[in-house]
């Protein structure tokens, strides 16, 4: 399970390596079905997530990403814990 840090995580690249615990909160699209499945995960960061596609968040593998939501969610707001 990887995943790709935006800027505010990266640290200038010190992030690499990294464990995070994240958490499906909810979606990001309001009226759509509840994609979190209620459980965590623990991703490795292996890679930086530049601006504007990733701000202040965890870009998450497929795998990571499915093990959480739903897949047709797209996009979804995580809790995420070093």
């Amino acid at each position: 399970m990887i995943g790709a840090a935006s800027d505010e995580i990266w640290d200038d690249g010190a992030a690499c390596g990294r464990f995070y615990s994240v958490q499906c909160l909810s979606g990001t699209n309001q009226g759509d079905p509840e994609p979190c499945t209620g459980d965590s995960i623990v991703v490795k960061i292996t890679d930086r997530c530049p601006p504007p596609g990733c701000q202040g968040t965890i870009d998450l593998s497929e795998e990571a990403f499915t093990a959480i939501s739903n897949t047709d969610a797209g996009k979804i707001n995580i809790l995420y814990q070093q």
